[in-house]
């Protein structure tokens, strides 16, 4: 369960870690609007608007992994599978935002896909 938790802290602070390229990118433009960050976030172009992208994913992702984790650990289901579908998950996000940073669009959609697979996994697990 301790794997589980950690991984489920990993993706909470997710979006924090996505937020310092973005953060990078809204400096240089001169100086960071923090009146205004969504309006100079979304003027950004390039490695910030996908910077922007990536940081709003993270957000997304939390709203698929959260649930399905709180499931298990409601219904006293977690497994050493289930731990390894979590780290899978965690693992796949972070290699997703480096797709995303790196414009590499189709290993990010191929990424993508993959995480999502854990979330599946982790349902067939627990109708089986």
């Amino acid at each position: 369960m301790f794997v589980i938790i950690i991984c489920m802290a990993a993706v909470l602070f997710m979006p924090m870690l996505a937020k310092v390229p973005l953060a990078l990118m809204m400096h240089r433009e001169g100086t960071y609007d923090n009146r205004h960050p969504r309006a100079q976030q979304n003027r950004l172009e390039g490695l910030g608007a996908r910077a922007k992208a990536a940081h709003d994913n993270c957000f997304e992702a939390i709203c698929f992994f959260a649930p399905t984790v709180l499931l298990v650990l409601a219904l006293d289901a977690h497994t050493v599978y289930t731990a390894q579908l979590c780290i899978a998950f965690v693992l796949l996000r972070l290699l997703y935002l480096i797709c995303y940073w790196c414009n590499w669009h189709v290993a990010r959609s191929s990424v993508w896909v993959l995480a999502m697979g854990t979330i599946v996994a982790h349902f067939v697990s627990l109708l089986s």
